[in-house]
C-alpha cells in the first residue's frame, strides 16, 4: 500500500485545509474519456479537451471504447483503446481506460460531456496536493448544435458558444446536496451519491488500491457510487470543485426515461448489497458488508460470552461478532464468526473484555456518525475509566496506514452511556428473561 507520510495533513473531510494553496509542480493527468457509438459528442468532447489550460505535455487523453460499431476517430496522440462489445460496461470499459494510462492523477469524462476551458486544472488540484483526494466537477446541461463547425471547431465557434440559449436546467437534488454539504466539505457515508462518473478525478495510487470499478455492473448507473463509496471508507477526502464546468449534451437521464423507477429501483437494489450505511442498506437484511464488527479478545467464561454476544446483536443485528481462535461461540449463528474470517466492516468495536448493552441508543448513534467528521476513533471507559474497548472506523484505519500516523482523523475518549463490564459469572436467567437491572451482569 503507497505510503505519504509527507502530504499536507487533512484531519475528516477538512479539505478547506487547503483552500487557495497550488501545486508546487503539475502531475501528469491521464483524462479517461469513456465512449459508444456517439462520433459528434465524442469529437466535440475531445475539440474541447484541446482547449484546455493545462500544460499540454502534461496531459494525456486515452478514449475508452466500449464495443462501438465501426472505426472510432480520434485525433493523433489521443489514445485509443477497444473492448469487445459484450452489453454495457462502463465499469470494465473505464478500468481499460485506466490501464492504457500513465498519469499521476486521472480524470474521468464521459464522451458526451465536454469541459470548459479550465476543467482540468480545476478539477485536479486537490489530487495533486493530497493523493486521497477525490473530486466532482459541476456537470451542467445544454442542447448542443450539430453543425460541423461547433463539432470540428475551425469556425471560431467555442464552446460557450454552442451551448448559448440552449441551456437545461440542471438536476435539482444534486445542486440542492452540494449546497447543503457546502460542496461536500459537510460529506456523510451516503455522499457517495453525489460523485458523478461523468465528471471525477482521483489520485492513481487511492484508485490503485481501492481496485478500480467493480465489472460486475453490467447496467446503466450505480458503478460510480459504488466506487465513490469504497473510495470514502478507505479514507478518502471528497470534495465537489463548481468551478470546474463540463457540458452534459442533454438532460439528466431522470428527466429521459420514462421507465425511471425501474432503473433507481435495480440501482438501489445493487448497491443495498455491498454498502450496509443506514439509508442505503437494507432495514432487516444482511449485507455483503456489514456495517459493524465486534471484535472480542481473549477467551473468557461462556456465560459472559453468551450474554456479551446477545446483547451486541439485539442493539445491531446485522453486526458480525468475532470471538478470538479456540473460543466456542455461545450459540450457532451465521453472524458469529472466529477470528481470521471477519468481513471488512465501516466500523470495528475492539473489546478486550465483554460488555453487556443495556440501552442501545447511546452507541448505535456513535457508531453511525463515526468517519463521518473528524473523528475516527473513540476510546471508551465507564463512570470508573475501566475500558470498554476502542471503536474505530475504517476511514481512520486506511488513512492512518498510508500516511503511517494517525493525523487524518482525531482520537477522543468518551464515557460510555448504557454499557457495562460483565463480571465473570453474569446472571444469565435474568439476561435472556429481561428482568433487572445491570447490577446482575456487571
Amino acid at each position: 500500500m503507497p505510503r505519504h507520510p509527507d502530504a499536507p495533513v487533512i484531519v475528516g473531510n477538512r479539505w478547506d485545509a487547503l483552500d487557495g494553496v497550488a501545486p508546487a509542480s503539475l502531475p501528469r493527468v491521464s483524462v479517461i474519456v469513456a465512449h459508444y457509438d456517439q462520433p459528434v459528442q465524442l469529437a466535440r468532447t475531445l475539440r474541447a479537451l484541446a482547449d484546455q489550460d493545462y500544460p499540454r505535455e502534461l496531459l494525456e487523453i486515452v478514449v475508452a471504447d466500449d464495443g462501438s460499431p465501426g472505426e472510432v476517430a480520434v485525433p493523433d496522440g489521443v489514445v485509443l483503446v477497444r473492448q469487445a462489445d459484450d452489453g454495457f460496461r462502463l465499469a470494465a470499459v473505464r478500468n481499460l481506460g485506466v490501464r492504457a494510462s500513465t498519469g499521476e492523477v486521472l480524470c474521468f469524462l464521459d464522451a458526451d460531456t465536454a469541459p470548459e476551458p479550465g476543467y482540468v486544472r480545476a478539477l485536479t488540484r486537490l489530487p495533486a496536493l493530497h493523493p486521497d483526494a477525490v473530486t466532482v466537477g459541476r456537470r451542467r446541461h445544454a442542447e448542443f448544435s450539430e453543425n460541423e463547425e461547433s463539432v470540428r471547431g475551425d469556425g471560431g465557434i467555442t464552446l460557450a458558444d454552442a451551448v448559448t440559449g440552449r441551456e437545461l436546467p440542471e438536476p435539482a437534488w444534486l445542486a440542492d446536496a452540494y449546497a447543503r454539504s457546502r460542496n461536500l466539505l459537510d460529506a456523510d457515508d451516503r455522499s457517495y451519491r453525489y460523485v458523478i462518473g461523468a465528471v471525477m478525478a482521483c489520485g492513481r495510487a487511492l484508485f490503485d488500491e481501492v481496485g478500480g470499478f467493480d465489472e460486475t455492473f453490467r447496467s446503466y448507473g450505480g458503478e460510480d457510487w459504488e466506487w465513490a463509496y469504497r473510495m470514502w471508507t478507505a479514507g478518502a477526502v471528497l470534495a465537489h470543485i463548481p468551478e470546474a464546468v463540463a457540458w452534459h449534451d442533454g438532460p439528466e437521464w431522470a428527466d429521459r426515461r420514462g421507465s425511471e423507477q425501474a432503473r433507481a429501483n435495480a440501482q438501489t437494489l445493487t448497491l443495498a448489497r455491498s454498502i450496509p450505511v443506514p439509508g442505503s442498506a437494507p432495514r432487516a437484511l444482511r449485507t455483503t458488508a456489514p456495517d459493524l464488527v465486534v471484535r472480542l479478545r481473549g477467551a473468557h467464561p461462556e456465560a459472559a460470552v453468551f450474554v456479551a454476544v446477545d446483547a451486541s446483536l439485539l442493539a445491531f443485528p446485522t453486526a458480525r461478532i468475532v470471538l478470538d481462535a479456540g473460543v466456542v461461540p455461545p450459540w450457532e449463528d451465521p453472524r458469529v464468526v472466529p477470528a481470521g474470517a471477519e468481513p471488512d466492516a465501516r466500523v470495528v468495536w475492539d473489546l478486550p473484555r465483554p460488555v453487556v448493552v443495556t440501552d442501545p441508543e447511546w452507541i448505535r448513534a456513535l457508531v453511525t456518525g463515526l468517519g463521518a467528521g473528524e473523528v475516527g476513533t473513540v476510546e471508551l471507559v465507564d463512570g470508573a475509566g475501566n475500558d470498554l474497548g476502542i471503536l474505530r472506523s475504517r476511514r481512520a484505519e486506511r488513512r492512518a496506514v498510508r500516511r503511517g500516523d494517525a493525523a487524518g482523523f482525531r482520537t477522543v475518549t468518551a464515557e460510555a452511556v448504557g454499557i457495562h463490564l460483565l463480571r465473570s459469572d453474569p446472571d444469565v436467567e435474568a439476561w435472556v428473561g429481561g428482568w433487572g437491572g445491570a447490577e446482575r451482569f456487571s
